[in-house]
């Protein structure tokens, strides 16, 4: 079975951990980042990783929950 990867669209070179949860609608508010990165097991690019601050580029991987994301460069 294939899974899907969910595709999140970036307008700049790169944005932040935090900015991608919120783009992904998995956090409300910026300031829910760091409880949602401590509880949850997040893989950038087949990484753990916890920094909010993590910038990402475009056709970067994100593993969350089961869930791949792909960011791409409008």
């Amino acid at each position: 079975m294939l899974k899907k990867t969910f595709e999140i669209t970036i307008r700049d070179d790169f944005i932040t951990l935090g900015q991608f949860l919120k783009l992904a609608n998995l956090i409300s508010s910026g300031g829910e980042a760091k409880l949602y990165l401590s509880n949850h097991v997040v893989v950038v690019n087949g990484e753990s990783e916890n920094r909010r601050g993590r910038k990402l580029y475009a056709n970067t991987t994100v593993k969350i929950n089961e869930k791949e994301y792909r960011l791409v460069k409008k």
